[in-house]
């Protein structure tokens, strides 16, 4: 059984999730426009990994015993400036996310809620994985700079991204 508080931050978890996804899907709708459908691509799988996590999220909450209670989500801020920049921001914005989980963490340790700790680590992971990603796109994108047959090429990458759901038993 869940606390109130582990409760109230397990839903607030679910909102920045939902947020994510929403950032997630401007961006990819920003990329259409910009004439990039492989990073349109790469941001949209993004907007499907992120209502999975928030969905986890509200599963485990329901399993629990807790009450799930959705807030409004924030409006994205729209302006996203060079594919570059995008991942830059798209970093800044996971590495939010990654202390998040790790306060979510804190917490249950500190209500030694040892069924949410270990439901947690999936998350501690999974932010492994998605900050190495913005990374690698990091990287690649200053190592072209402004070269647009560079850009054609990772534009064209990105187009073969896959959303995989995770796994019911994670």
């Amino acid at each position: 059984m869940l606390s109130e508080k582990m409760t109230a931050a397990l839903n607030g978890q679910i909102n920045k999730e939902m947020y994510s996804a929403y950032l997630y899907m401007d961006m990819s709708a920003h990329c259409t426009y910009e004439g990039l459908d492989g990073f349109a691509n790469w941001f949209m799988v993004q907007y499907e990994e992120e209502m999975a996590h928030a969905m986890k999220i509200y599963d485990y909450v329901n399993d629990q015993g807790g009450k799930v209670v959705l807030e409004a989500i924030e409006k994205p801020p729209g302006n996203f400036g060079t594919p570059l920049e995008m991942f830059e921001a798209t970093l800044k914005h996971e590495q939010f996310i990654t202390k998040s989980i790790h306060d979510l963490v804190t917490l249950a340790n500190e209500e030694k809620d040892y069924a949410t700790q270990i439901f947690l680590q999936w998350f501690v992971t999974e932010q492994i994985e998605e900050e190495a990603n913005d990374n690698e796109m990091i990287a690649k994108l200053k190592l072209i700079g402004s070269d647009g047959n560079g850009l054609f090429m990772i534009d064209k990458e990105l187009a073969a991204r896959v959303f995989t759901p995770p796994n019911a038993e994670e």
